[in-house]
């Protein structure tokens, strides 16, 4: 029964019938994305670690009484607003987004094809169904046409299944040849798989290992609080004798720092200011991680259809090879490219070129598959007709075949019009085939898929381009975008199944033709076998197993539902193009995050052993009975002495251009320059302490004079460490650094803010010695730098390497 007398008998629902669903609640109402809710935003941005440790010890100060001591308490409002500014405005931008990039069922209602949205569809609709098309809701099919459903996402078998009428599909599935149309049996939460889709589009930052490194880094902190807090307080109380207001103030200033508390929150801004230019770029990011991910891919995998070249195609030639004439062969095409309900790409391109079908009726119809490479009709006394793949269909040795090779190395693509001598849906079609006629067909090359592929070559990105067609066409277009080894195109039929054996040939060569969707998802497997992060592109139901497999799937926007639905990055304006965007972006995010987080971790360093080293010499003072040592600093100090060597700067580096590519390995590269550096800031600042240290029966003003060396000292090295991260120098890293020097001169030289901050550096015997701690501390730092990449086999230098070159 042909598929226009099935919809004859079956139109679909009403319009009143669907009102009448929609009012009993038996509307798919699934959430459009599976973002957080405001409410959801609003709590992970308040009720946070860090916001949790400095809230205490923000409450400890306030009660000494001590407002000004208090002003730390502010980032607990930075790091909240901040955090739930950026992620609403992330989640504005990715939802709006997600409602251009979503699947769009197509269903019957009184006798007429209506495209929805998902959660538009209502129990017992008439949905239709063609290759590639995701499906929805759960159902039953009601007419199918050599119908096949891919479970994969469901089941993880690969295997496509035969739909006959009154099978059951499930959500989360997807068609990938024939056609047909089922009824909606659940919808909404009672589908089976309707979590899927959700999960797809969720705003999400799991999978991270930068994320995950800096959790561990923020867990490893708070356990080292407890005993650091306990010794300090015990120090103040009961070594240093000091009333329990000071003592207070002592403990919280020794903790506050320890405290990376702007590194989750420059983290937050990174990425969600990532996500915000990624969209006006028409790229929709579904998962965070994905950003993290593609800025590591070393191997991009690209189909090349809809990918290097444009979707559309045109006519270019009817080339007659058999004994019928020109105008009796162009009718037949336009009879198949009318009475094809779902249309591909290379039939759409003869259907514009041939529009005036014959009306002829149909007696057996074989879609078309990417496992067969061929499509048929049945016309009953006008015969059986086939449309495919020359090299499929005829003999490779054959001379049309020949023929129809030489015209697919010029970059054309080449189908085969050819007659059988059976109907095309029986069991050993096609038969015998008897060609008529070559179908040439232009791919038009992307005007920027040359620039794309440019662009990946010098970041030393290797680029495979992996394409169901035939493998010289394919090689014709890689060749004309000078891609290497695009000369020597790989037949894919041939290639070795042993994943060892494939992965040493996807070594040597670039360029694949005749690519099976199962052996694309072993390619990608055989890469990653080597160690190498991959990121797959496609558009088509072919590409979706290995797109789910890769590292990074980066779908066409408008490639498949089924693409769509498995990819982290969709790529809404269907451009290549796009894709050195989201790695440049990937890497500014991680590179940045990278670059502050030893800013922040430093100080975390040296403040834990700065609070060790002043609690362990007054427990010494009792036992060795001398006077003992109270903490140096105030809450007001470690706030100010966060301000332009990591605050200030910090924001500015993670918003900066990065292009370097990330690696793994995070946490210890950071505590490579973090550990060294805080531990001289640590260690230089507790001796210039000492050396300005006058007893416990100092006067007011020494003890003021003393906590100005330490502070004098621990900034300076401080500024040196900013200057060292901030490495290669460029003018406006320089002009950041000399704005951090001038701005504490500023601090300690103006008498307003030398009063409100407790500062005295009029002592010039003190001010000096703080001087030469610093600049010892300096060359220290510089030293450890330095041998930290002689060991590592890093090449750094205080300069780009290379004129215009980008950091």
């Amino acid at each position: 029964m042909s598929t226009t007398e099935q919809a004859a008998r079956a139109p679909g629902l009403t319009a009143a019938e669907v009102q009448q669903r929609v009012r009993d609640g038996q509307a798919n109402d699934m959430p459009d994305r599976a973002s957080r809710s405001v409410a959801d935003i609003v709590r992970a941005n308040v009720f946070t670690r860090i916001n949790a440790i400095l809230g205490v010890l923000f409450v400890l100060v306030l009660a000494t009484g001590s407002i000004i001591d208090g002003m730390f308490g502010l980032l607990i409002v930075a790091n909240s607003v901040v955090g739930i500014v950026q992620e609403l405005r992330a989640k504005q931008t990715l939802d709006k987004l997600a409602i251009v990039g979503q699947a769009k069922p197509v269903v019957r209602r009184e006798g007429r094809a209506l495209e929805v949205a998902p959660r538009d569809v209502v129990l017992d609709d008439l949905i239709e169904l063609g290759p590639g098309d995701q499906i929805v809701v759960d159902g039953v099919v009601e007419e199918s046409e050599l119908l096949e459903v891919d479970e994969s996402l469901l089941t993880g078998e690969a295997d496509p299944i035969d739909k006959a009428t009154g099978a059951q599909v499930m959500s989360g599935s997807f068609v990938v040849s024939g056609s047909g149309a089922y009824r909606a049996t659940k919808v909404g939460r009672d589908a089976y798989a309707a979590e899927l889709a959700a999960e797809a589009s969720k705003f999400t930052l799991v999978n991270s290992e930068l994320r995950n490194g800096i959790d561990t880094i923020l867990k490893v902190i708070t356990y080292l609080l407890i005993p650091a807090g306990l010794v300090t307080i015990y120090n103040q109380l009961f070594s240093s004798h000091q009333s329990w207001r000071a003592a207070l103030n002592g403990m919280v200033a020794a903790l506050v720092p320890m405290v990376p508390e702007g590194l989750v929150l420059m983290t937050s801004i990174a990425f969600a200011v990532g996500v915000v230019r990624l969209g006006r770029r028409k790229c929709l990011v579904q998962e965070l991680p994905a950003i993290e991910g593609l800025a590591r891919v070393d191997v991009v995998c690209a189909d090349k259809t809809g990918t290097l070249t444009e979707n559309g195609m045109r006519l270019s030639e009817l080339r007659v090879v058999g004994d019928m004439p020109e105008r009796a062969l162009r009718e037949v095409l336009a009879a198949m490219a009318s009475d094809d309900p779902r249309p591909n790409a290379s039939v759409a391109a003869i259907g514009e070129a041939l529009p005036d079908g014959p009306g002829w009726a149909q007696s057996a119809v074989a879609p078309f598959s990417s496992a067969k490479k061929w499509s048929g009709f049945s016309y009953g006394e006008h015969g059986n007709w086939l449309l495919g793949a020359p090299d499929v269909l005829l003999d490779a040795d054959s001379p049309i075949a020949a023929t129809a090779q030489e015209i697919g190395a010029q970059g054309l693509r080449v189908l085969l019009l050819a007659s059988s001598d059976r109907p095309v849906d029986a069991p050993d079609a096609p038969g015998i085939v008897t060609a008529q006629a070559l179908v040439v067909l232009e791919q038009k090359v992307r005007p920027d898929a040359r620039e794309t592929l440019e662009y990946f070559a010098e970041q030393n990105v290797a680029i495979k381009v992996i394409s169901g067609d035939n493998a010289v066409s394919v090689g014709a277009v890689a060749s004309s975008l000078g891609l290497p080894g695009g000369d020597r195109a790989v037949d894919a039929r041939r290639l070795p199944s042993a994943e060892g054996e494939l992965a040493d040939v996807l070594d040597r060569e670039t360029t694949f033709g005749r690519v099976r969707p199962d052996q694309k998802r072993a390619m990608v497997g055989a890469l990653q076998s080597r160690g190498h992060t991959v990121a797959m592109t496609g558009d088509g139901v072919n590409d979706v197993l290995a797109l789910k497999d890769a590292d990074i799937g980066v779908a066409m926007g408008a490639g498949s539902p089924a693409t769509r639905a498995v990819a982290q990055i969709v790529l809404l304006d269907n451009r290549f193009a796009t894709l050195p965007y989201v790695v440049g972006e990937g890497r500014r995010v991680i590179g940045n995050i990278e670059r502050v987080s030893n800013l922040f971790l430093t100080k975390t360093v040296y403040s834990v052993l700065l609070a060790f080293l002043v609690g362990a010499a007054g427990i010494g003072s009792q036992l060795f009975h001398y006077d003992p040592l109270p903490y140096p600093f105030l809450p007001r100090h470690v706030t100010i002495a966060a301000w332009f060597t990591i605050g200030i700067p910090a924001f500015i580096l993670s918003l900066a251009p990065n292009n370097e590519r990330a690696r793994t390995g995070f946490v210890p590269r950071v505590l490579r320059l973090a550990v060294p550096s805080g531990a001289v800031i640590g260690v230089m600042t507790f001796l210039a302490y000492l050396f300005a240290y006058r007893g416990a029966h100092q006067s007011e003003v020494e003890k003021v004079q003393a906590g100005t060396t330490a502070l004098i000292t621990l900034l300076i090295i401080a500024v040196w460490v900013l200057a060292i991260v901030a490495r290669p120098w460029n003018w406006w890293k320089l002009v950041l650094i000399g704005g951090s020097v001038a701005g504490y001169l500023i601090l300690f030289t103006v008498p307003f803010t030398k009063h409100f901050f407790k500062l005295d550096p009029s002592n010039l015997e003190l001010t000096g010695a703080a001087v030469v701690c610093g600049l010892i501390g300096i060359a220290l730092v510089e030293a450890a730098w330095w041998l930290s990449a002689a060991l590592t086999g890093e090449k750094r230098g205080l300069f780009p390497s290379a004129p215009g070159e980008k950091d």
